[in-house]
């Protein structure tokens, strides 16, 4: 049994969930069914369907606290290349704040309630009870990793493990980016009256677009920008749309998980495929 398997099944008893890293500190890739995401990837995974393979496929998801996996013939090429052992933190309840220098290092000590601590090559890890989202570069030299996110494993660390404090979980919370401005066009030729301005009618079908979102189970990212296609495509072209109504279909996106990039993202392609 190699050094790099013994760990990951005592983290595994411990209710830690491993997985083997290739060299370079990143998972080893798909099997030839999971490539590209054929499979349609692990159960655990977001807007992602099952996925019975047994093999170290999809990154952090491929991480188990099952014995029988682990030691499973599927798994051994991997344990026998492996470079290092990674674990999901968010699986075990868990949260890591990656400090990647020393100035993130400093800023820690300063902001944040003292916790366990594990060296790493440039910095350290203080790591939380408590899951919570991930996310890379929330400030200079500092990740989250926690849901969805990987973290080497580099030892038990010293200290007590503090409950997840309210400033880690600040440092997600971003401020929404610039709403897009109002479209305007040259008014209609021969002066004719734009329906769209009928306040009940776009009453009506902004309602309708906020409803399509957040009634939407799954391809979250899709059904957005389809429901920003439709609302440009129907009221886009003659400037009946202001800033209010673009702010609630933003709002609506974002309560379903959506970031503002996204949003303006989806927008600004809507607004792309339809010549604005």
């Amino acid at each position: 049994m190699s050094d790099h398997l013994r760990t990951a099944l005592n983290l595994a008893a411990h209710g830690v969930p491993p997985l083997p890293l290739r060299a370079g500190k990143v998972p080893f890739g798909n099997c030839r069914a999971c490539k590209g995401n054929a499979c349609g990837g692990r159960p655990n995974m977001k807007n992602a369907g099952p996925c019975e393979c047994a093999s170290v496929c999809h990154g952090w998801a491929a991480a188990t606290t099952d014995p029988r996996v682990l030691t499973s013939p599927t798994w051994a090429s991997a344990w026998r290349e492996a470079a290092a052992v990674a674990y999901h933190p968010g699986g075990a309840g868990l949260t890591v704040v990656d400090l990647d220098d020393a100035a993130a290092i400093a800023w820690a000590r300063e902001t944040l309630p003292t916790t366990r601590t594990v060296p790493t090559t440039r910095g350290e890890h203080w790591i939380y009870r408590g899951a919570m989202q991930s996310a890379n570069a929330v400030r200079p030299g500092v990740d989250i990793k926690s849901s969805m996110q990987y973290a080497r494993w580099l030892g038990p660390g010293i200290g007590a493990t503090a409950p997840l404090p309210d400033p880690v979980r600040a440092l997600i919370v971003k401020a929404p980016s610039p709403i897009p401005r109002a479209i305007t066009v040259p008014a209609l030729a021969g002066g004719g009256e734009c329906r769209h301005r009928t306040p009940a009618y776009l009453e009506r079908g902004i309602c309708m677009a906020e409803q399509r979102i957040t009634e939407a189970r799954s391809a979250v990212h899709t059904t957005v920008y389809r429901t920003f296609l439709a609302v440009l495509s129907a009221h886009g072209r003659c400037g009946c749309l202001t800033d209010t109504h673009i702010t609630r279909l933003f709002a609506a996106a974002q309560a379903k998980g959506e970031s503002a990039r996204h949003c303006t993202d989806a927008w600004t392609n809507a607004r792309t495929a339809l010549g604005m």
